[in-house]
């Protein structure tokens, strides 16, 4: 309790700086929040190998097939839950389309000369060193897929026993240098929050696609706040109770915006807070940090249908439908990192020759809607794992 009410503190004091509009202040909490971001990003990579390699070797691939397959479908189910209530809010609210002559002047986004089949094929490793250079999360989970079965496999020795020892070695001075930065948090926290006001107070949130914006915060808020619990209701876990005891956890993916680098501290919350087995935590964490992309769907499909709408693409029942299978895949491939959702929407939009210039209008204000939504997805890996310590209890 009394780290939550001290991580508030820090964001109250952030935005209270961030207000006062000081461009020294401002390039201060910058460079604080891009240290932080860029050590949890340096603590993530080790995090998610170390992770599944050490409980796929430890636990045996017949125990972990098993809280994979609890963590799979979950994580379809609630992934689906988020794109179609995407898709239901879409239809009700109705953005309109946005202006030409905003089309016309305003600054073209980031472009990307990677297709979607490019990103795809990008997740099959063909060298063992570069997916650790990239920090390709899909590609380190394959690896360590790999190497965990392999390990479990192998039958008991002194080789066995000593790479199993030394990988847990590993991961416990992992998890100390995670606690250490975790302790310095607040000041994170402060320039974190002092980024997001300063940005808000300088007019990010564009009126003219307040609509748009209404649908995508509005979607995440509902799947928060009502979707998510009822998942845990209907499993008999108190979603007051499993929400307050990761506030911490959620609370770093808002100011992150990398569910990648939030999952260091994801893990110690849930194994330490929450009480989660070690054996569940470890596993389906990792797991759900690269596949569970619940706010990621949602921004996926309504903003595909949004620049479809803008492009003149009839948004019919079909197409709708086939959208949220779209979004839900999309999600589910997409890496927890800062814009990674941006980035996939732009390649598909870019795939299908519709106006991705729509999207340079989204950008100025993607930082906060990147931020709600890696909030969730974090919240929603933390539903996942809890709903699977919870099954996997009453069957033991």
């Amino acid at each position: 309790m009394k780290k939550t009410l001290l991580w508030i503190a820090a964001l109250v004091v952030g935005a209270i700086l961030g207000v006062l509009g000081l461009d020294w202040l401002n390039a201060t909490a910058d460079f604080v929040a891009t240290v932080y971001t860029r050590l949890f990003q340096l603590l993530a990579v080790p995090t998610i190998v170390l992770a599944v390699i050490t409980t796929l070797a430890t636990f045996g691939s017949k125990g972990s097939g098993r809280i994979f397959g609890h963590t799979l479908t979950y994580t379809l189910l609630t992934t689906i839950a988020a794109a179609a209530l995407g898709a239901v809010l879409y239809v009700v609210i109705a953005p309109g389309n946005v202006a030409v002559t905003q089309l016309t002047t305003d600054s073209s986004p980031i472009t990307s000369n990677l297709s979607y089949y490019d990103h795809i094929i990008s997740i099959i490793p063909n060298n063992i060193v570069k997916p650790f250079l990239e920090g390709n999360v899909l590609s380190l989970l394959l690896l360590a897929f790999a190497v965990g079965i392999g390990l479990s496999k192998l039958p008991e020795s002194e080789n066995k026993s000593i790479i199993t020892k030394g990988l847990l070695g590993l991961q416990e001075l992992l998890f100390l240098l995670i606690r250490w930065l975790i302790w310095t948090l607040p000041l994170g926290i402060v320039a974190f929050s002092a980024q997001l006001s300063a940005q808000v107070s300088a007019g990010v949130v564009a009126d003219s696609i307040g609509k748009y914006v209404l649908v995508v915060l509005g979607g995440n808020v509902i799947q928060f706040f009502v979707v998510l619990p009822l998942f845990l209701l209907a499993r008999g876990l108190n979603p007051i109770h499993v929400l307050g005891k990761m506030m911490p956890a959620v609370l770093m993916a808002l100011f992150t915006k990398s569910s990648a680098a939030t999952l260091p501290v994801t893990m110690d919350t849930a194994e330490n807070r929450l009480g989660i087995r070690k054996n569940i935590a470890r596993f389906v964490l990792p797991i759900c940090t690269t596949i569970n992309m619940n706010g990621c769907a949602a921004f996926i499909l309504v903003t595909s249908l949004f620049v479809m709408q803008n492009g003149g693409t009839p948004l019919t029942l079909g197409t709708i439908a086939l959208w949220i299978i779209i979004s839900v895949v999309s999600a589910i491939g997409n890496a927890g990192v800062p814009m990674g959702c941006y980035f996939l929407t732009l390649s598909l939009m870019s795939g299908i020759g519709a106006p991705v210039a729509i999207l340079g209008i989204i950008l100025p204000i993607y930082t906060i809607i990147d931020m709600v939504e890696t909030a969730e997805n974090v919240w929603s890996d933390s539903c996942v794992a809890t709903m699977v310590n919870h099954d996997l209890a009453e069957k033991e």
